[in-house]
């Protein structure tokens, strides 16, 4: 195909920190087309990266038909922009949350289906070495029928989301809209910002589609402290939970813990460390290096560009992102009917058949 052609819609912050120096190493990629809001930063994005084309309208970068697009836009404007990618004929990588509404991730992965388009979730953990292996094992049997998860993540983002951001954010090449994190109605809080990374990483690894989720948050502007208990397919039991706790500088925690008809696995992300113990002695495993498990997103980045020249593998599809909105929203609305138990609005396809 020779280069591909990548547009960015929302060059904000982590577009800058992260998507477009993946795309700018990568000596198959033009930068064909930028977006975001505000003239001079949008020509400073422009002249630093060396796009090509440049606007504030979504629609006009669009309108050049690029190969690949790359949404990094605020949340509550993901599913607009993803939408009006794929119909545009792109291959599409939106950042994580994928919504804000599972009705609107479902559709977005029904229309990426129907016009043969790839959707991709930027879930930097699916792409780090080994994990699609142990995937693998999990999927396969390493512990039998899963009858319980547990999975917790605690993250360096207090300030994120409860005061005026990070401290690298001031160096950085574009400072972070903080409404994004702390209104709302945009999807600020921990849930959609952070257990995002956690839900995906542990429903892409198991394959379990969640039914049914009783939620408590700890009160206050935005969500800092989520925990959820989650019925899935089949008759698996759950927990997510997870808290912007951690002090800034500090590898996040994130463990994932099974145990099932044959056994039990312990995942701890933050160690570089799997564990699998079966009842009948056998030991399965998957070693990993010290900084293996490090989280970085340039995986979902090279994904993209791959699949659009008709290579590679997806390890984060629209599925994973919509079904963990299905988990997110239903936590959300437990949360404020006291924690009552609710259905999940939109039921997921079983994830094994889709992932």
């Amino acid at each position: 195909m020779g280069r591909i052609r990548v547009s960015v819609v929302g060059a904000g912050w982590y577009a800058a920190e992260n998507h477009i120096p993946a795309l700018k190493g990568r000596d198959d990629v033009t930068l064909d087309g930028v977006c975001r809001l505000g003239r001079e930063a949008l020509e400073r994005v422009r002249e630093h990266f060396g796009f090509a084309f440049a606007s504030e309208d979504h629609r006009e970068v669009l309108a050049r038909r690029p190969d690949a697009v790359i949404v990094a836009s605020p949340h509550d404007l993901h599913y607009v922009h993803v939408r009006d990618a794929i119909e545009a004929g792109c291959h599409v990588l939106c950042e994580k949350p994928m919504t804000l509404d599972p009705a609107e991730a479902w559709d977005l992965v029904r229309r990426a289906k129907s016009s043969g388009r790839h959707l991709l979730i930027a879930n930097g953990y699916h792409y780090l070495p080994k994990l699609d292996r142990l995937r693998g094992l999990i999927q396969g049997g390493a512990v039998g029928r899963i009858e319980h998860l547990a999975c917790t993540f605690v993250s360096a983002t207090r300030r994120v989301f409860d005061g005026d951001g990070l401290a690298r954010w001031k160096t950085v090449f574009f400072a972070p809209d903080i409404a994004t994190w702390q209104d709302p109605a945009k999807g600020g809080g921990f849930a959609y910002g952070q257990l995002s990374h956690s839900v995906a990483l542990a429903l892409w690894l198991t394959g379990l589609s969640p039914r049914s989720v009783g939620a408590r948050i700890a009160p206050g502007a935005v969500d800092l402290v989520d925990a959820a208990s989650v019925a899935f397919e089949g008759g698996t039991l759950g927990t997510f939970s997870g808290t912007a706790g951690m002090p800034e500088g500090q590898r996040a925690i994130l463990t994932v813990q099974l145990s099932g008809s044959e056994g039990a696995l312990d995942l701890a992300v933050h160690r570089d460390h799997v564990s699998i113990h079966r009842h009948d002695g056998r030991q399965q495993g998957v070693d990993f290096a010290p900084g293996d498990l490090v989280y970085r997103c340039d995986g979902p980045v090279n994904a993209l560009v791959d699949l659009a020249a008709g290579k590679g593998r997806n390890l984060s599809p629209g599925e994973i992102g919509a079904a963990t909105i299905d988990v997110i929203e239903a936590m959300l609305r437990s949360a404020r009917a006291g924690g009552t138990p609710v259905e999940i609005a939109s039921p997921s396809p079983l994830l094994a058949r889709a992932s």
